[in-house]
């Protein structure tokens, strides 16, 4: 079992930064590829990024690329996303995941933390 703990979302201007931090717990948490998903109100659940279990593999939606970057802290349990030069269409519920593989289905995962609202005003 692994539980997912997100922080870090919030408020913030066009063009600002945050960093989304999920704290899992677990002695396995290494062995996880992890992921970051976000739904928009009237959305589907869409992938963001992804970090293989060792770190050496990321992966990112088109629509956040070289604005995002994904991290983890194996000792610490911890996976990050860097966000910057935020957009109004970055607002969302961002959700992290933990899964087998880091792929673009939401299903194909198998733990998910609660969420925390990204909210980026114009």
């Amino acid at each position: 079992q692994v539980q997912l703990v997100e922080s870090g979302g919030g408020l913030v201007q066009t063009g600002g930064s945050l960093r989304l931090s999920c704290a899992a717990s677990g002695r396995t948490f290494s062995s996880y590829a992890m992921g970051w998903f976000r739904q928009a109100p009237g959305k589907e659940r869409e992938f963001v990024a992804g970090i293989n279990y060792s770190g050496e593999t990321r992966s990112y939606a088109e629509s956040v690329k070289g604005r995002f970057t994904i991290s983890r802290d194996n000792a610490k349990n911890i996976v990050y996303l860097q966000m910057n030069r935020l957009k109004p269409e970055d607002t969302a519920v961002y959700y992290c995941t933990a899964g087998r593989f880091v792929v673009v289905t939401p299903m194909l995962y198998n733990y998910w933390g609660q969420g925390t609202q990204v909210t980026v005003s114009s």
